[in-house]
């Protein structure tokens, strides 16, 4: 049976060249970088240029580069910090971020008394900049803008730059989730004054479970993880060498390739969407993620006419996979928190679905998930 991967969104296929690196490294460079000795030099050498390339690519500096286990916990590390280091006593967020920031707002909201507010959201899943500035002029507390780049569900795109001025403006913290923007999108930090981002590896073919937060120069950190203040003392545990070797790697490639890569993936995207209207004309798109300029090129969230409860288990059988949100949500029976947001309860009552594509989706991929939901939605 044909196999077709279109869950991009929620993690990517490695790269072969970065497995090369990975493997190399753990047969030749498995020294601990704490370690004084030889072996240890060797590692640590590694790491930090790996850190120092990284930082290249957005125009920052190694020193403001932290490694982590991925995006969720970057973002974890941020608001903390926010709140138990910069001194914030209010956020600003939107109701259609990643849970990673959703609910960590939450705990800290309670745990340490802090004001939220969320910013008003379109039928499109784009953000109210009049409100955010609305929101930015009504207290005069220290404050933290949480809005993710690319909405990992939707594929809707933030105004990095403007949000980055009002936040300039007005005297707040930025930090934006750009989890779905790294490796995808260029972004360099000396143009877009963002204090925080993070990324995780594997959703630029890199391994899992490794990425990295972006900390702007001048803040400090306070450590959420105690124990042998590696990262210079920003986050204790012995460095995964290997998987951050891996990520360099894999963020060399993407961002080598990016407009090759990116047009190559509108066009499967483009005709995706072509082809679907074919199947059924009432076929809608959440958000504007049909839109080929406003959102990801990686990302198409589509609605059907009525509900189909089994639809994903028959795309899985078929050797399909796509997801019904975000992979976070998988086990959820609470349906999407995004798409609860911006659709109607009607809306809503309809099955939709997330398509995500990458460099190794095809054509035949395509044609052959096309050709099998006719045969599903017959």
């Amino acid at each position: 049976m044909k196999t077709v991967y279109l869950d991009n969104a929620a993690t990517t296929k490695i790269d072969d060249e970065v497995i090369e690196v990975m493997h190399a490294a753990m047969k030749e460079n498995y020294g601990n970088p704490s370690s004084t000795h030889q072996f240890g030099r060797t590692a640590k050498s590694a790491v930090e240029t790996a850190r120092k390339n990284i930082a290249s690519h957005f125009k920052a500096s190694a020193s403001e580069i932290i490694f982590t286990s991925g995006g969720t916990e970057g973002d974890n590390l941020i608001l903390y910090n926010a709140v138990l280091n910069l001194g914030v006593k209010r956020i600003l967020t939107s109701k259609i971020e990643h849970h990673a920031v959703l609910h960590t707002v939450k705990y800290l909201s309670k745990a340490y008394n802090i004001s939220v507010d969320y910013v008003k959201v379109n039928e499109f899943g784009e953000i109210d900049l009049q409100h955010l500035e609305e929101l930015l002029i009504s207290f005069n507390v220290k404050t933290l803008v949480s809005l993710m780049h690319v909405n990992n569900e939707i594929g809707a795109i933030l105004d990095l730059q403007r949000v980055a001025q009002l936040c300039k403006q007005y005297d707040a913290f930025f930090h934006s989730d750009t989890v779905q923007t790294i490796g995808h999108f260029p972004l360099n930090l000396e143009q877009y004054p963002v204090d925080f981002i993070v990324a995780s590896a594997h959703k630029f073919h890199g391994p899992k479970g490794v990425g990295f937060a972006y900390f702007k120069k001048g803040f400090g950190i306070l450590p959420m993880l105690l124990g042998g203040d590696q990262e210079k003392g920003a986050r204790s545990g012995t460095e995964n060498v290997h998987a951050i070797l891996g990520m360099e790697k894999a963020l060399q490639i993407a961002l080598n390739n990016i407009e090759e890569d990116k047009k190559y993936i509108l066009e499967l995207k483009s005709f995706f969407i072509s082809e679907l209207k074919t199947i059924n004309n009432k076929i809608q798109f959440n958000g504007n993620s049909d839109d080929l300029v406003k959102n990801s090129y990686t990302i198409l969230n589509v609605r059907l006419p009525q509900e189909n409860a089994m639809l994903l288990f028959s795309l899985d059988l078929a050797g399909i996979s796509v997801s019904g949100g975000s992979a976070c949500q998988s086990g959820s029976n609470s349906g999407s928190h995004v798409l609860l947001e911006i659709l109607t309860p009607e809306e809503n009552n309809k099955t939709s679905i997330r398509f995500s594509f990458s460099k190794y989706t095809t054509k035949e991929d395509i044609a052959y998930t096309i050709k099998k939901l006719k045969e599903i939605l017959d």
